[in-house]
C-alpha cells in the first residue's frame, strides 16, 4: 500500500495501517526534530505526532504527498510543543552545545541577546510584523490562512513577512532597524 492508502485506511480504524505508516516515517521525522527539539523531547513529539494522524486522517485529502502531510503534522506538533514549555525550551545551535570544549558562556549569553534583539526589532508583541513572523513561522500556518486570521490580504501578509525577515536580519547584522534597516 502506498501512504495515500495507509492513511485511509487509518481514517477508517485499521490501527496496523497506523503501524505501517510510523514504521515507514518515524525514523526521518524523529531525525528532522532532533534539529528543533531537545533530544528528550523529540520521542514525546513523535507520539503526538502520530495520535494526530490517528485523529485527523478522515480530514487528508491525496492531493500531495503523504510523507508531507505527516511532516507537517509533526512541524506543528513540535511549534506547539516548544510553545508550551517557554522560551528555555528552545534548541541551542549545535555550536553553542556543551561538551569537552564547551562554549564560552559569554558566546552563549551574547547569542541569546542578539536574538532578543532581533525578535524585539519586529515592535512589540501584537505589532504586525511579529504577529505575521508568529504565525507563519511559529505557528507554521499557510498566507491563506495568516491572511484570514489577520483579516488582511494575502499581498500583505507577503509583504510583512517580508518586511519582518529584513527587520530580523538587519537586527542581526547589527544594522539599523528604523524603517526596515538599510536597503
Amino acid at each position: 500500500m502506498n501512504d495515500d492508502e495507509l492513511i485511509a485506511s487509518v481514517a477508517r480504524g485499521d490501527d496496523r495501517a497506523l503501524r505501517e505508516l510510523y514504521a515507514r516515517h518515524a525514523r526521518w521525522i524523529a531525525t528532522r526534530l532532533r534539529s528543533m527539539l531537545p533530544a528528550s523531547d523529540v520521542e514525546d513529539v513523535l507520539q503526538e505526532t502520530f495520535v494526530a494522524v490517528w485523529r485527523g486522517s478522515g480530514g487528508y485529502r491525496p492531493a500531495g504527498n503523504g510523507g508531507g502531510w505527516l511532516w507537517g503534522i509533526a512541524r506543528r506538533r513540535a511549534a506547539l510543543w516548544l510553545r508550551q514549555r517557554g522560551p528555555a525550551a528552545l534548541s541551542v545551535p549545535p555550536e553553542f552545545e556543551p561538551g569537552d570544549d564547551g562554549p564560552d558562556p559569554a558566546d552563549l549569553a551574547a547569542w541569546r541577546a542578539d536574538l532578543r534583539d532581533a525578535v524585539a526589532a519586529l515592535g512589540p508583541p501584537g505589532s504586525p510584523e511579529r504577529e505575521v513572523v508568529r504565525l507563519l513561522y511559529i505557528e507554521d500556518r499557510t498566507v491563506t490562512e495568516v491572511a484570514a486570521a489577520m483579516g488582511t490580504p494575502e499581498g500583505t501578509v507577503k509583504s510583512r513577512a517580508y518586511r519582518a525577515r529584513r527587520l530580523l536580519w538587519s537586527a542581526l547584522r547589527g544594522g539599523s532597524t528604523a524603517n526596515g534597516g538599510a536597503r
